[in-house]
């Protein structure tokens, strides 16, 4: 400590030199001190460095100067309280000085101390008192109306401060607002703009009666129509405040929208620019409130967006009789730039009106979705008719507003519909969309030749969008489009950015549009892009790289049918520019990866033209194939070469390729096992002739390790590569049972197999067998599978198996049945007698159950006269596991002999009420998996008896019949829907429901036939929302629910008639409330819809705080414990949301709020550990759909 006393002492010591470098080194080794974490100053050293520091301000060097300002920064965290007092009260005295340098310099001092005050948060005393010493003094400052220099310094740290530390402030609020105010009518407009921006830094955290009287300020001065100037002010004013209150404005604009609609007549352009501004911030900040007065905007916007009084535009050649709205074509180039010439006055202001006008037309696009619509109709003709705009930055900010168009008419993430959907109509705005195409063409492919850089960016940002929103809907215009394209990639004086963007769109357009569209082009387009891949700037490279990708998939399409294209004239050209790229080591690593991805395509696409060239190139493939940094890439490319038509020659790579390939597997890089893993595959399906057993066996050594259920997806790629090598190369798997096949068994049996991963294990048990690979037979693969469930019922038995495991193994089992059908009777008389057996395991009995289903379900188990009766005696086991494979046996077994068990099963239903149930459940299964044509025999006997348990007593037998109704209802949907439908207005509320439920089942996320019949009937169901009975309801809910998730197509023409209802179900019943659920709803509109849950924020908090800070009452039991905590961290949950959203601390109530819960160490424990977990799982977003 003494050494560091010391050392500042020797600091300040040279600081008093008379030699500027000595104060210059002095100061600068005193702030690399300071900005030490570790740095500690006695009493003694504080005061004598901030009276240095503040004395240093006055300094006759201004570098000296500068560097004492920079020190007072980290000299805030480093000093007592009183001392920070002492170094503002010093600047706020400076800051009046008539000395202007001492003046300029104690501002900055200024500046920088607040911005190194802690934030409000923090609970720390300092941040508040230095603010109010400052604020009182600037009130002061700015009253000095003799001295601008001095009052626009005071509003400029004011702005500063209520930008940072608003909430700080709350007793000053009143005060700076009245002080604020009188400033707006200055006769200087520095300080009007200055006074704007902190009455916009004021305004979210002030209280609503200070903003309503700012607001009601505003409208009046307003009101009294002043002369021009004070009128823009206000108006600026106004645009400001509602940016930065943004909803809290929503409540005045009744009155203020007929205002601002009235100043935009007055025959003043700044004064349009700023109410038009004023309008954007009204659209943006406060939707719902303006969207009375949406039509009103637009009208304005579409009238000012051609507001050009000093220019005359040209009609075009086509004689179009709307003059103003007609398009430029080639003819009135030159015209057109004379026009320029004489029209640049710099008095002109027409086109910020313009400007102001299509930026508040983009906002409303943006904003309304709903409208889309009504704006093709109205607002995108306007906009294309002034693509031939004459000023660069408003031509610019009308192709960003049909860009948002554009935007706004791609389909949102989930309502995305497919072209198969039966039923399904077109988009409107879509159907708009393409009848405009041809214009937006028109209207662009001229201006692709401007000299203007950023005119031509505009059309090439705005046709990529066009070109993503509606694939293949160019294909007509490429003629039209191409010339532009090549002028872009061509012309010495386009800029890099220009060639980027050029190839950005070709690449897009290449992609979205079929290879016949682009042949005819490519002696053209071709040429370009391979001087752009010489280019010596490695963006544009990369993206030519790219292009020339894509250009060769369309030279020479792979498939059935080649076109008659003649590849040769092409193939030199992009070949040598790409291996040029290819050889190369010292380029960028994007370029590099790239130029392999290409040449991989080349070869694919190409190779049989490559000649006496190909073997060297695929050589420097197995050298980046070696590197680190490429050898991802690689692999990949080696992937696409081993799938090519063309049958490549890999074999020179084969020999030393394998192995590295192998050793690739070892690497912990999971991307990399994956695309190996592929390569691999590939290779040995398509090159077996190729491989020795020595390079398989570098590969099966590998393939234990893969083989695990911590990566599922891995372990299925690798038991797929093991197929295939079965099925190739069999003799090479003799040894793996000692090393992959035990890894196999344990993944059949592990809780977490299903999907893709066990579809694959299937499918290599059965090469297994057939192939006779591994010294395993069907008998000993069966015994490895069900061993483990022999044993698995004993007491003493420590790891009894997941059920899981027992559908998987039973999956199992029917597959390696289905190829040996001769083993397979055996078998399943084995299965019955172990059933039989009173001495079998539970575990043993619930395996050979669902082993006989599953292989029932692909054999006719007709000859096995007991398994009815066996089936039919589980149903009475005491172990409900036992009677659930039962059931599920029956079904599966029926599906595979329909005409035997299904009339046995149907008649069992009717007759014995107590099975009915398990019963159901495996006619559910039956319904399910059977064909529609097998089953369409069978309709009327299941639906009637069906029917006649709609009304069962039991809820859980109704739900299976519901189930059952939907499924089958599917079979013949033109013939049973509408017996559905005649079944609403039965007199029962329990049928009611079952039919509800049913039509749920039928609601599914792939495209059906049962949807266009369901998308014209729907509606009537969707009525039971206003059911008297409340379970009606809640099953059309769920129903709903079901729809909006896996169909919104059927019900988004509905939602009008239907929402009403919904919401009307949201209303509070304290029977009903469940308030978790409330909180996680709270959680998910902070993330999709921020700014109206601001707007309703002070509504919020209360409830939150009551929840957070309930407490249980002494003695109550353990429960309730626990419900209150799960309660108190659900609504912690949407503290942690609400606190997430930017400036919503801005709130005075969020703030105290905040503030309660940090210094309850309780509270904020729960808190900060909640945070926590939001950051440390970012991927894994909480599902609270």
């Amino acid at each position: 400590m003494s050494n560091i006393s010391y050392h500042i002492s020797n600091l300040l010591e040279k600081m008093t030199s008379t030699d500027k470098d000595f104060r210059f080194m002095a100061t600068n080794d005193l702030m690399m001190e300071l900005q030490k974490d570790s740095i500690k100053l006695d009493e003694d050293s504080e005061k004598k460095v901030v009276t240095m520091l503040l004395k240093l301000l006055e300094d006759k060097n201004g570098e000296v100067q500068n560097l004492a300002v920079k020190c007072l920064g980290p000299l805030v965290s480093k000093v007592k309280e009183y001392q920070v007092e002492i170094m503002v009260d010093t600047l706020c005295s400076n800051m009046m000085s008539d000395k202007e340098q001492l003046r300029d310099i104690s501002s900055m001092g200024l500046k920088t101390v607040i911005a190194e005050l802690p934030p409000c948060s923090a609970g720390q005393s300092l941040t508040a008192n230095v603010c109010k010493k400052i604020t009182s003094q600037l009130i002061g400052a700015m009253g000095k109306q003799e001295d601008v220099s001095v009052q626009l310094e005071a509003l400029d740290i004011l702005s500063d401060m209520l930008g940072r530390l608003s909430g700080t402030l709350i007793s000053f609020h009143a005060s700076i607002l009245t002080s604020l105010l009188p400033q707006l009518t200055s006769p200087r407009m520095a300080v009007r703009k200055r006074a704007i921006m902190a009455l916009g830094h004021l305004v979210p955290s002030c209280s609503t009666t200070l903003f309503t009287q700012l607001t009601e300020h505003l409208l009046a001065e307003l009101g009294r129509g002043q002369q021009t100037s004070t009128t823009r002010t206000y108006i600026q004013c106004l645009a400001t405040v509602s940016r930065q209150g943004g909803h809290r404005v929503g409540e005045h604009l009744e009155k203020i929208i007929p205002m601002v609609v009235k100043f935009c007549s007055v025959e003043d352009d700044e004064l349009r620019e700023y109410c038009f501004q004023a309008f954007e911030a009204f659209v943006r900040r406060c939707p719902k409130e303006m969207s009375p007065h949406i039509s009103t905007v637009i009208k304005l916007c579409l009238r000012y967006i051609t507001y050009d009084p000093n220019y005359n535009y040209d009609v075009d050649e086509d004689g179009d009789e709307d003059g103003d709205e007609s398009m430029d074509t080639e003819d009135g180039e030159d015209e057109n730039q004379e026009s320029d010439d004489e029209y640049s006055d710099d008095d002109d202001m027409s086109w910020k009106v313009r400007r102001s006008s299509v930026k508040c037309l983009e906002a409303v696009i943006s904003t309304r979705r709903d409208l889309l619509v009504e704006l093709y109709g109205s607002v995108a003709p306007t906009l294309l008719a002034r693509f031939k705009e004459r000023e660069e930055n408003v031509k610019t900010d009308i192709f960003v507003a049909f860009v948002a168009l554009l935007k706004q008419t791609r389909p949102s993430q989930g309502l995305v519909t497919t072209a198969a959907e039966p039923g399904v109509k077109e988009d409107p705005a879509i159907t708009l969309l393409k009848k405009q195409v041809p214009t937006v063409v028109k209207a662009l492919h001229k201006q692709l030749k401007e000299k203007s850089m950023k005119s031509r960016q505009g059309c090439f940002s705005l046709l990529t969008e066009l070109a993503n929103v509606l694939p293949g809907a160019l294909g007509k215009h490429i003629p039209a489009l191409i010339p532009g394209i090549v002028h872009s990639l061509t012309d010495k004086s386009t800029s890099s950015n220009m060639k980027i963007d050029a190839l950005s769109f070709l690449n897009v357009l290449l992609c979205s549009h079929p290879p016949a569209v682009f042949q005819p082009h490519m002696k053209v387009i071709l040429p370009p892009v391979v001087q752009c891949v010489e280019d010596a700037f490695y963006k544009i490279t990369s993206e030519a790289l790219l292009v020339t990708q894509q250009m060769v998939k369309i030279i020479r399409p792979l498939g059935d049918k080649l076109p008659a294209f003649d590849v040769k004239p092409y193939v030199k050209d992009v070949f040598s520019a790409t291996l040029k790229r290819l050889k190369a080591a010292d380029i960028d690593q994007e370029v590099k990866e790239r130029a392999i991805s290409c040449m991989g395509h080349i070869v694919c696409h190409l190779g049989d033209q490559l000649g006496g060239d190909l073997q060297p190139t695929l050589q420097i493939f197995l050298e980046r194939l070696k590197n680190e940094i490429t050898r991802l890439t690689a692999v990949k490319t080696l992937t696409l070469i081993a799938t090519s038509p063309l049958r490549i020659d890999l074999r020179p790579l084969l020999t030393e390729g394998i192995p590295i390939l192998g050793s690739f597997l070892r690497k912990n890089q999971r991307a990399l096992k994956l695309s190996t893993l592929t390569a691999l595959n590939m290779i040995v399906m398509n090159y077996s002739d190729s491989l020795k057993p020595p390079m398989i066996e570098a590969v099966l050594n590998e393939l234990p390790a893969l083989i695990e259920e911590n990566d599922m997806h891995i372990s299925q790629v690798a038991v797929m590569l093991l197929t295939c090598i079965a099925k190739v190369c069999p003799s090479s798997l003799s040894k793996i049972g000692n090393t992959v096949l035990p890894g196999v068994f344990h993944l059949v049996h592990s809780p977490l197999l299903q999907g893709g991963a066990l579809s694959a294990i299937l499918e290599f048990f059965k090469a297994l067998v057939v192939t006779k690979a591994g010294n395993m037979g069907y008998n000993d693969l069966l015994k490895a599978l069900t061993g483990p469930f022999h044993g698995s019922g004993k007491t003493t038995d420590p790891t009894p198996m997941h059920r899981q495991s027992y559908y998987s193994v039973a999956r199992c089992v029917a597959a390696l049945s289905s190829v040996c059908p001769k083993e397979a009777s055996g078998m399943v008389t084995s299965f019955i007698q172990e059933v039989k057996n009173p001495k079998s395991s539970e575990s043993v009995r619930i395996l050979s159950f669902l082993c006989l289903g599953e292989v029932g379900r692909t054999m006719n188990l007709g000859g096995q006269k007991e398994l009815k009766t066996v089936i039919l005696e589980a149903f009475s086991s005491p172990n409900e596991e036992v009677k659930s494979a039962a059931s599920c046996a029956l079904g599966n077994i029926c599906v595979g002999n329909l005409e035997e068990y299904l009339p046995f099963m149907l008649k069992e239903i009717g007759s014995q009420p107590k099975r009915r149930y398990l019963l159901l459940h495996s006619l559910k299964e039956v319904i399910s998996a059977c064909s529609v044509e097998s089953l369409l025999a069978h309709v009327e006997d299941i639906w009637s008896l069906l029917f006649k348990n709609r009304e069962c007593a039991e809820e859980g037998t109704r739900n299976v019949v519901a189930e059952c109704l939907g499924k089958l209802t599917m079979v013949n949907p033109a013939q049973l829907l509408p017996r559905l439908k005649q079944q609403l207005s039965s007199g029962s509320p329990v049928a009611r429901s079952t039919v509800v439920t049913a039509v749920k089942f039928t609601i599914v996320d792939q495209p059906v036939h049962i949807d266009s019949l369901l998308k014209g009937c729907i509606g009537d169901f969707l009525k039971t929302l206003q059911d008297k009975d409340p379970n009606v309801r809640r099953v059309a809910l769920v129903m709903f629910n079901s729809a909006a998730h896996n169909k919104p197509s059927l019900i988004r023409g509905l939602l009008a008639s239907v929402l009403p209802s919904l919401y009307n179900e949201t209303q509070i019943r304290k029977d009903l409330i469940r308030e978790m659920l409330t909180f996680i709803m709270l959680a998910r509109l902070c993330c999709l819809c921020p700014n109206a849950v601001v707007q309703r924020l002070d509504r919020l908090i209360e409830p939150l705080r009551v929840t957070c800070t309930t407490k249980v009452k002494a003695g109550s039991v353990k429960q309730e414990f626990e419900k209150q905590e799960e309660l108190r961290r659900s609504a912690m949950r949407a503290v942690a949301a609400l606190l997430s959203i930017s400036e919503v601390e801005k709130s005075p109530a969020m703030a105290d709020f905040a503030n309660q819960i940090r210094t309850n160490a309780e509270m904020a424990s729960i808190l900060e550990s909640i945070q926590g977990d939001t950051r440390s799982s970012t991927v894994e977003s909480m599902d609270t759909s």
